[in-house]
């Protein structure tokens, strides 16, 4: 069996089947993203807002040279600020992979350092053994994949709470690493998925049924602090990520094939006698 690919289509990722390249799965954010988002717009407003009056000196000599350019300066305002975290992020989540494995770490960039210090708290605190990382589960059922961040074991007390001397009780989690400014919603759809995919895939191709897991768990990390908070995965979640499955379709797929080609129309404006004669 073949390793699993990636490949971008239509702003969207599509995982490749290991061993048949012409079924390509969509990924899991990619179908979130689905989901409406209703505080977006007020958002890209403000950062173009923000940009302006924070460089509004700058942006008006650019406008005097290049109009355009500084229309395209500020609409990209967000988008530029969406990448910088998003490489902040992965950068985060290399490093959180290396120290759950064990692996030696030793100095890292500034911007890394309070990310580093808050997970060696995290491990220290909960004492989670890695079962397994960054592998792709794959739902032959409905059609999805998804890399996931972690499978860990943790040992908890009647209360729910670690037991860092893994005195308490076993639990196989699921698990995510979040280092964005606040957790939502919507990780609950992306676990749930993971989680009820029907088998995992190694990085070599092995694949092998889905465990069955206690529950899920998402770290929410940042510089200042970190929180280790438990995520529902149950059907009735599965079932809103299974809805938005379906609109990925629609929207992808059938919703180009709804509409024909006119079969009656009109010829043009209607053009008087009058008109006709003064041409």
């Amino acid at each position: 069996m073949g390793r699993v690919r990636t490949i971008q289509r239509g702003g969207s990722r599509f995982y490749i089947h290991p061993d048949r390249p012409e079924i390509k799965a969509p990924g899991v954010t990619s179908i979130i993203s689905m989901a409406p988002k209703p505080f977006l717009p007020f958002w890209y407003a403000r950062m173009t807002a923000e940009l302006a009056v924070d460089s509004l000196p700058f942006v008006a000599q650019m406008a005097e040279r290049d109009r355009q350019g500084a229309i395209d300066y500020l609409k990209g305002a967000a988008r530029r600020y969406t990448k910088v975290r998003a490489d902040v992020g992965s950068d985060a989540h290399d490093l959180f992979e290396r120290m759950i494995r064990g692996g030696h770490v030793g100095r890292v960039h500034p911007d890394l350092e309070l990310y580093r210090a808050n997970f060696a708290e995290f491990l220290a605190a909960v004492n989670p053994e890695l079962v397994r990382a960054e592998d792709v589960a794959w739902s032959d059922e409905h059609g999805y994949a998804g890399s996931f961040d972690a499978v860990l074991r943790v040992w908890l007390d009647d209360d729910g709470k670690p037991t860092p001397d893994r005195s308490g009780a076993p639990h196989l989690l699921i698990a995510d690493w979040k280092t964005s400014k606040d957790t939502y919603p919507d990780v609950a759809l992306q676990m749930s998925a993971y989680a009820h995919a029907d088998r995992i895939i190694s990085p070599d191709g092995q694949s092998e049924p889905m465990p069955e897991f206690n529950g899920a768990a998402v770290l929410h990390i940042t510089p200042e602090r970190w929180e280790f908070k438990p995520v529902r995965i149950d059907e009735e979640v599965f079932s809103f990520f299974l809805a938005l499955r379906k609109v990925f379709d629609w929207d992808r797929d059938v919703s180009k094939t709804v509409l024909g080609r006119a079969i009656a129309k009109s010829v043009g404006g209607l053009v008087t006698g009058t008109q006709r004669r003064a041409k």
